[in-house]
């Protein structure tokens, strides 16, 4: 059951593909805001994943986030968050990422829940035109 209050944590390794200069969001070997946006929506999705009826998904619909530090090749990168809304088949999340130095950004991630087959039927349809 989707209740408020569900959180959960993913660690990560920034690794050279993981930086700016690779992802194209800068030109320095750090670890790209790209890289940090889909660690904090993955860290959302897998925390209610297992509460979602069968044939259900989550997607992100919104993120406001503020990437407020950098962190080299090589450091530990968490991710924490936690479901702080539940409206119908919207959630809305508080998350936060750090380094082994201390936080590194911050923010809020929306996602609707999905009929997975229906979603991608739909998506789908715009290759014919």
């Amino acid at each position: 059951m989707l209740t408020v209050g569900i959180s959960n944590e993913i660690t990560k390794t920034v690794t050279k593909e993981t930086t700016a200069a690779v992802l194209g969001s800068g030109l320095l070997e750090v670890y790209a805001t790209p890289a940090m946006v889909a660690l904090m929506e993955e860290t959302c999705m897998r925390s209610v994943q297992a509460e979602l009826e069968e044939g259900c998904g989550t997607v992100g619909t919104g993120l406001t986030i503020h990437h407020i530090s950098a962190t080299p090749v090589g450091m530990k990168v968490r991710c924490a968050s936690k479901l702080v809304e539940v409206d119908g088949r919207k959630l809305v999340f508080d998350v936060q990422a750090f380094d082994e130095a201390g936080l590194i950004g911050q923010g809020t991630h929306e996602r609707f829940i999905i009929e997975n087959e229906k979603f991608f039927q739909k998506a789908c349809k715009k290759l014919e035109g």
